[in-house]
């Protein structure tokens, strides 16, 4: 079988790894930030086409770090042979080239400045996220939090896109989507560390830390509420992860399927991103 023709399934699917972004988490921190940005930032004064560029351009910078990495060998599939490296680079290239076009065309003639600003932070966590393995496995969570926090700023981008502003309520949004990432990323790991968990006691030993987070949470969205540092209901955009995170424990145990998890997320995430876009809507 040559190179250039690959037809096996796991070649296939090696090859897939190298260009295209395979993490339903991933994905799901990118879109749903973006989707509230968008719903919260619409305005009819401004272009759909101006939003439908950031959006384009948002995906393709994503989509650009797998093969980029991979073709670096920092990635968790790294390009090997020519015929990867090529595809490696030709994917890289061509998501570049989205991104430069859709931003240029979205930027021209000094617009929307500020997006220079939110992507010079993205970039600089993107980094720190990329450095801080190599002081073990311990910073995984952490690493995976600043990572977020990168990823959510397209919240606040859209949101400026669609307004013209960058103003409280856009970091509002960047704050509601980065408490969420970072709710999600800890059960997560919680689930993963009480796999073997099966009573009670047996979850609360791992997740302890997870309780009192949740706890710390509903605390601080009621403050940010009081304080309308939140619009006052954005509260209930979070009450189904915090229901799913609480009632887990008392769930009869089982074996831990990765895969069904991530996609429960996923739509945890979904619900999240839709009740707090109709919040930022009623409150306008």
């Amino acid at each position: 079988m040559s190179e250039s023709s690959p037809t096996s399934t796991p070649q296939q699917t090696r090859r897939r790894a190298i260009v295209l972004p395979r993490e339903h988490g991933a994905w799901g921190l990118l879109l749903v930030p973006l989707l509230t940005g968008l719903v919260a930032g619409f305005a009819p004064q401004h272009r759909v086409g101006e939003l439908l560029l950031f959006t384009s351009a948002a995906v393709s910078v994503f989509a650009l770090r797998t093969p980029l990495e991979s073709l670096l060998g920092i990635g968790k599939v790294s390009a090997r042979t020519p015929y990867e490296r090529r595809l490696a680079l030709i994917a890289s290239g061509s998501f570049a080239l989205i991104a430069g076009v859709c931003l240029t065309a979205l930027m021209w003639r000094g617009k929307y400045l500020l997006l220079f600003v939110i992507g010079t932070a993205a970039a600089s966590a993107f980094v720190m996220q990329t450095t801080l393995p190599r002081w073990g496995r311990g910073t995984r969570m952490v690493s995976q939090v600043i990572g977020a926090v990168a990823l959510t700023l397209t919240a606040p981008a859209a949101y400026h896109v669609g307004t013209g502003r960058l103003d409280e309520r856009a970091l509002a949004l960047w704050i509601a989507n980065s408490l969420f990432a970072w709710n999600q990323i800890h059960f997560v790991q919680v689930r993963i560390q009480a796999a073997r968990a099966t009573s009670l006691s047996g979850k609360l030993a791992s997740g302890r830390s997870f309780v009192i987070a949740q706890a710390l949470l509903l605390i601080l969205l009621l403050a940010a509420s009081h304080w309308r540092a939140l619009p006052p209901f954005s509260i209930i955009a979070f009450m189904p992860a915090l229901v799913r995170g609480y009632s887990w424990f008392f769930q009869q145990a089982g074996p831990l399927d990765v895969r069904r998890l991530g996609w429960s997320e996923m739509k945890q995430g979904v619900a999240f991103g839709v009740l707090l876009a109709f919040t930022f809507l009623y409150q306008k």
